[in-house]
């Protein structure tokens, strides 16, 4: 059976954007009639067939908001909040926001978003990362302008706005180390989101540049990666003295299990999160961390996303927003202690 053509196969052969093929082939301005006509014809040679969803609407004045159903199953969620920042940023530029969760079921079978088979939005920002194969099914349907939020993959090509997971745990772990740490262990799985898999990066790094050697033992999984669903930590035998975890709430859950072990965090052992987001009701001690700046992310996606949708210039691919480290109080200065036994 021969592969159908897609908008991202037309876009290659004619070094442009999805976006710019997708409105030549609906008759939208922001493409001049010389590659309209251009595309138009490689279509047509190359076989191409749109997707079954018929013509959308222009100008609904909504933007629509994808989540992972795994992601927001508590409405206090780091991505809910995320979620209610994209919200503000679309107010302030005249646009509503409609929030669809995307199901396992709808995500696996690769079904498109309802709120786009309603033609209900101009566009669309997905926030949490979805399985590539479905991100890669929803990039090249044709059917509105996509963003995605917190996530991305080298393996392909598509706008996201991310934060720097990758140099704030390399400063947080680094953090560590000015502090006495020598004995470090990572808590996240690797590989199950992007955003984990840079922030283990990051840990690897300062460990490197400091000559500290990396212990296998001391990768501490928080969760299935297929599936992104947390389960229970489980301590290592040997103790390290401080442990850099992906987020804060995997913190929190890391501080739960160590206080039922009897050990009492910064006493015993040096604890440090990422995000700067804790759940109510979780934990009442305040986590160093690395605060993510979702304000400017928010922002910074919804500008792009207009300027997708208007046919305007735009800056393509993974754009990075740093954020700042927050020193609370899970971490003991070891170096005190150090001299005074020397």
């Amino acid at each position: 059976m021969a592969k159908s053509v897609r908008l991202i196969d037309i876009a290659k052969k004619l070094g442009v954007s999805n976006v710019t093929v997708s409105k030549a082939l609906a008759d939208k301005d922001g493409v001049s009639e010389e590659m309209r006509q251009k595309i138009k014809a490689l279509a047509a040679e190359m076989g191409y067939k749109p997707a079954s969803v018929s013509k959308p609407k222009t100008g609904t004045g909504n933007i629509g908001v994808l989540i992972p159903s795994r992601f927001i199953e508590k409405a206090g969620s780091f991505y809910w909040t995320m979620y209610e920042e994209v919200i503000t940023k679309l107010s302030a530029n005249g646009y509503y926001g409609i929030i669809e969760k995307l199901t396992q079921e709808d995500e696996d079978s690769k079904k498109l978003p309802k709120m786009i088979q309603d033609h209900k939005v101009d566009g669309v920002i997905i926030i949490g990362q979805t399985k590539d194969r479905y991100l890669d099914f929803l990039w090249n349907s044709g059917t509105v302008p996509i963003m995605c939020m917190d996530h991305y993959n080298t393996h392909m090509e598509y706008d996201t706005v991310i934060s720097d997971g990758y140099y704030g745990m390399y400063v947080l772990t680094n953090y560590l180390i000015k502090m006495g740490h020598k004995d470090i262990a990572f808590v996240g799985t690797p590989l199950a989101t992007s955003s984990i898999t840079d922030r283990y990066f990051g840990y690897q790094k300062a460990l490197l540049e400091n000559g500290i050697k990396l212990r296998e033992e001391w990768i501490i999984p928080d969760r299935v990666r297929e599936t992104n669903i947390c389960f229970e930590i489980t301590l290592p035998e040997k103790m390290p003295t401080a442990f850099a975890c992906n987020s804060d709430f995997t913190a929190s859950m890391l501080i739960k299990k160590l206080v039922e072990k009897g050990l009492s965090v910064p006493k015993d052992v040096s604890v440090v999160g990422f995000d700067d987001y804790l759940f109510p009701n979780v934990t009442d001690l305040k986590i160093t961390s690395y605060a993510v700046d979702m304000d400017k992310m928010a922002g910074l996606c919804v500008n792009t996303l207009l300027k997708k949708i208007k046919g305007k210039d735009y800056v393509k691919g993974v754009q990075i927003v740093t954020g700042h480290m927050v020193i609370k109080e899970s971490v003991k200065n070891l170096n005190a202690r150090n001299s005074r036994e020397s």
